[in-house]
């Protein structure tokens, strides 16, 4: 890296995607070995979720080894049925992890500057979270619609932030960024769709939770393009494939 980068701050910029936001992870892993320093993190979705734990301070293969735990645990955290009032599923569940992972920590205590996005439900708005409790944003900005409980946050209902800005570059833009790296992991919904009907969504048929994310995918797909405006390095890792 050139000293005229270094001396730059440098941004990087999660997208959301659900289970191909895991491929953040390797990025991560590339540029600590490529030596390439984060001076701030923004992230939407599953983005948020491991922007805000490597800006906590930990480790990627610490993140790695979270991320299989978790998954290992995934049914029993979304085991924690509602009555259909705003989402399927509760979250208690899902809240207990945050805490226990991200702890109760505020976002200006991290150790690299951090901002997550949600959508107001009501009003179709951004909304930037980058104070208070960590947990709290995650679990905003992760809030999948019908599936996971609306969140409530400082008198607002949120959902997942990547239906209104996927990729939020302009986030880390407010934040002072002079040099930003931008992750997307969702997938042409053109190609997307080609691969589920050679493989029949992995041999299963459609169901409600299928259906849902799709719909986020193909309005994130949409918004995608406008929301990378103004990054300077664009990765795209290969996740077509990915469910």
């Amino acid at each position: 890296m050139s000293a005229k980068l270094h001396k730059r701050k440098i941004g990087l910029v999660l997208g959301g995607g659900g289970a191909r936001g895991l491929a953040h992870i390797g990025v991560l892993s590339i540029l600590r070995k490529e030596g390439i320093p984060i001076d701030m993190i923004a992230g939407a979705s599953m983005g948020a979720l491991i922007g805000a734990v490597y800006a906590h301070g930990k480790d990627v293969s610490l993140i790695k080894n979270l991320a299989i735990d978790l998954g290992s645990k995934r049914f029993a955290l979304l085991a924690d049925p509602a009555l259909p009032k705003t989402g399927l599923i509760r979250g208690r569940k899902i809240e207990d992890a945050l805490r226990s992972i991200i702890g109760e920590i505020e976002f200006r205590d991290l150790k690299i500057p951090f901002a997550c996005v949600a959508t107001d439900i009501m009003t179709g708005e951004e909304v930037v979270i980058k104070q208070g409790l960590v947990w709290e944003g995650v679990r905003a900005s992760v809030s999948i619609p019908v599936i996971l409980r609306v969140a409530k946050w400082r008198g607002r209902y949120l959902v997942d932030g990547a239906l209104v800005n996927p990729v939020p570059v302009n986030v880390l833009k407010g934040m002072g960024a002079d040099f930003i790296i931008a992750v997307n992991v969702i997938p042409n919904i053109v190609k997307r769709a080609r691969k589920g009907n050679e493989e029949q969504l992995g041999g299963k048929e459609l169901n409600i939770f299928s259906v849902i994310m799709q719909t986020i995918y193909i309005a994130g797909y949409q918004a995608v393009r406008s929301s990378l405006v103004g990054a300077d390095i664009i990765i795209e890792p290969e996740v077509t494939h990915i469910g």
